[in-house]
């Protein structure tokens, strides 16, 4: 009986990955082109900063609406709906330009990814046996559609604009659509609410602000700005080059970091791999851009299944989906905050400075994280 449990948390875990690896190219594409070329969006390179943080700042105050509604009604219907809206947002990044409507679609995509991304997570970590590795092989499932989007966007934009990339986009986010049917529809036990709607942060959700701010925000939002700055008019390649080995690594290396998370210890690798990824960081900002980069994203993808696994050990009954959701906002928080940061930082100090002291703050938060149990 444990073994058949296993196996149907294997089978819907890497459904639900496979949806999310479908709808995440109109998103990854954006955060490629909209900072090189915000001019084809109608947009100054402010509001693109602004554009990539809005789909994460909108969790912050949706989420909690996002998890009663994928609580209540299932992966099925909620994955199901995720799939359309995350169709139509990229069809409007293939049509759409201005700001504001623009800001609509981030916005719209941000709920849909925080129900996609919520139903890994909480599928991958449904049964205790095993968690670590389903939590490493969804990420490897889910970077494969970013890893084969990136390079085909660079290269189509250069032969015909930044948009024509969005129509596929939008085309792989039906072919989710259709694959979600076949998720489980039943739904999920929330624990009984505690009266605070907000709640601080623990050591882990402090990390993943961190790292937000850090990986998903400054460094990201950074990379194709130091390649346009270094590389010139082969800075769109290059960078869209090294975004998807951010995705080849989630594919190759996250399983990895599953397995030594139950080998070594969740805690224990998060804290050498974070305090690995604050030198590169600092070494990517230091100009070292191909190698830095390369280290960051290699590390990054190693990194991933940790959080989930140390949550799901430290919130083992009816609190996992919350405690899950609550990181994941403190982790958008972060996320959100760091292209703000960089659109306002990297045009006037030093990029080695501003990704050091990023670096040594993820290394601190993950020994903070790893005393504090």
């Amino acid at each position: 009986m444990p073994a058949a449990a296993s196996r149907i948390a294997d089978l819907s875990s890497r459904r639900a990955a496979i949806v999310l690896s479908l709808c995440l190219p109109s998103d990854t594409l954006l955060y490629l082109l909209l900072p090189m070329q915000s001019q084809a969006f109608g947009v100054t390179l402010a509001q693109a900063g602004v554009l990539l943080a809005a789909n994460r700042l909108v969790r912050i105050f949706g989420y909690g609406y996002v998890m009663r509604f994928y609580a209540r009604n299932g992966d099925r219907p909620a994955l199901m709906l995720a799939s359309g809206v995350a169709a139509l947002c990229a069809l409007g990044n293939a049509f759409i330009s201005g700001f504001w409507w623009l800001l609509i679609l981030r916005l719209g995509w941000g709920l849909c990814y925080g129900a996609l991304n919520l139903s890994t997570q909480v599928l991958a970590t449904s049964e205790q046996s095993g968690a670590a590795r389903r939590a490493g092989r969804s990420r490897a499932y889910i970077a494969a559609g970013p890893m084969v989007a990136l390079p085909l966007g660079a290269w189509l934009s250069l032969e015909f604009g930044p948009r024509l990339i969005f129509l596929m986009a939008c085309a792989s986010s039906l072919v989710a659509l259709w694959i979600a049917r076949g998720l489980p529809s039943t739904g999920h036990l929330l624990s009984p609410a505690t009266g605070r709607r907000f709640k601080l942060p623990d050591s882990v959700a402090i990390w993943s602000f961190v790292e937000g701010v850090a990986l998903d925000g400054l460094f990201i939002f950074g990379l194709s700005l130091q390649a346009q700055a270094m590389l010139g008019g082969n800075a769109v390649i290059i960078a869209g080059v090294l975004l998807a080995l951010r995705y080849v690594s989630e594919m190759l290396l996250s399983p990895l970091g599953g397995r030594a998370a139950e080998n070594f210890g969740a805690l224990r690798m998060l804290v050498v791999f974070s305090i690995l990824s604050g030198l590169a960081l600092s070494a990517f900002g230091s100009h070292w851009l191909i190698a830095g980069a390369a280290s960051v994203l290699i590390l990054r993808a190693m990194q991933l299944p940790l959080v989930v696994t140390i949550i799901a050990q430290r919130n083992p009954n009816e609190g996992r989906v919350q405690a899950i959701a609550a990181n994941a906002v403190w982790r958008d928080i972060g996320a959100g905050v760091g292209p703000l940061l960089a659109g306002v930082l990297l045009p006037v100090a030093s990029a080695t400075w501003v990704y050091s002291i990023a670096g040594l703050a993820i290394a601190v938060s993950a020994i903070v994280c790893a005393r504090n149990k």
